[in-house]
């Protein structure tokens, strides 16, 4: 899962953020803070991975409630992360683990999702807009990596 993490946001980021902190990224520190994640996770909250036959595991996402002041985390969840290999993009894999994710946030009892995005990360908010997710006006600066990383909230309809 850290390499799946890893792998994606060097590829997803590059020409993005800073070519030195995708360089520097490294699995094994990534893998003890997947570990705790995913031993907190509370079904029907958490992670979901995706295998491949050959590959191991290809992808990952995370749900939880949401965490924005201005949702209500009992009605709307948030798709915390969601990773896949880029020689598994365009496969349909990225929609299962979405379909996966909206299960989950529907099993909760949640009527709507919302996921942030990096501004920039064109080829992501092309798929979301693809599933039925819109940009719903909210924006934050993630300074949190030494760096300002500018983020668009994006919001779907999940449950009837």
């Amino acid at each position: 899962m850290a390499i799946v993490h890893v792998r994606s946001w060097q590829a997803t980021y590059r020409g993005q953020v800073p070519q030195n902190y995708l360089d520097g990224l490294d699995p094994a520190q990534r893998k003890q803070g997947w570990e705790q994640w995913i031993r907190s996770d509370q079904p029907p909250w958490g992670t979901t991975v995706l295998e491949h036959d050959t590959d191991g595991v290809v992808g990952l996402i995370n749900v939880a409630p949401s965490r924005d002041s201005d949702t209500d985390p009992l009605t709307v969840g948030e798709v915390i992360a969601v990773y896949l290999l880029p020689e598994h993009w365009g496969h349909g894999g990225g929609r299962v683990l979405m379909n996966d994710g909206r299960r989950r946030m529907a099993d909760a009892g949640c009527r709507d999702a919302v996921l942030w995005v990096l501004e920039t990360n064109h080829r992501a908010r092309r798929f979301y807009e693809a599933d039925g997710w819109q940009a719903d006006g909210s924006i934050k600066t993630d300074d949190s990596r030494g760096f300002p990383m500018r983020e668009i909230r994006y919001r779907r309809h999940i449950a009837a």
